[in-house]
């Protein structure tokens, strides 16, 4: 059974990372457990440490501030209305194998995701949840000798896509960023999403 925790405030990304890497300290020290965080950001921009940069198109001009973080992949958003997603996991005891990591947190999403009546899936060749063509959740992940960090965004409430319009997301031309209440047709709140994924996770 994974603790999860669901924090009820929004919290500044640099508050988000010094709590994983608090919490990966733990367990490689053997006081912690496997745990995932969920939780709002405040609004900011983020992109993996890489020379192209390109996904963020002009970031002088971008409304919130950009963070360049040890995760994997291009530019993207988080903030209100979205449910971040933070598995500290001890990959050693589950086959040190990343895309297995991936795809556990695909699956589960896409299972929370047909419990709202949205139909999600995978798009061949790219990570990620998607609904036909529409991205609805990201995903990234780093390790540090194999505990995972990073995780997942999944855009729950229509708050949380105008920021996207600013960016080129996941660096993936053309692509139209969705979310869960757009694609449900009904409101859905951070709360019930938050339940509903956290049991996914669990299963």
């Amino acid at each position: 059974m994974i603790d999860i925790i669901h924090l009820p405030a929004a919290i500044a990304y640099e508050e988000g990372l010094r709590l994983q890497e608090r919490h990966v300290q733990s367990i490689l020290d053997g006081s912690g457990k496997d745990t995932i965080y969920l939780l709002e950001h405040e609004p900011v921009y983020t992109i993996g440490r890489q020379r192209d940069q390109s996904s963020l198109r002009n970031p002088s001009s971008l409304p919130y501030p950009v963070h360049e973080t040890n995760r994997g992949g291009q530019a993207t958003y988080h903030g209100p209305g979205q449910l971040t997603g933070y598995p500290i996991l001890d990959l050693n005891l589950r086959g040190r194998d990343l895309h297995e990591h991936l795809r556990w947190l695909e699956d589960a999403l896409i299972r929370a995701c047909s419990r709202f009546d949205v139909n999600a899936g995978r798009r061949e060749g790219l990570t990620g949840v998607w609904v036909e063509n529409r991205k609805l959740a990201s995903i990234g992940v780093g390790v540090r000798k194999w505990i995972s960090m990073h995780g997942f965004a999944i855009n729950i409430t229509r708050e949380s896509l105008p920021p996207f319009f600013a960016i080129t997301p996941c660096g993936l031309d053309g692509v139209a960023m969705t979310c869960l209440e757009n694609e449900a047709g009904r409101d859905i709140s951070i709360n019930d999403a938050a339940h509903v994924i956290a049991e996914e996770l669990n299963d």
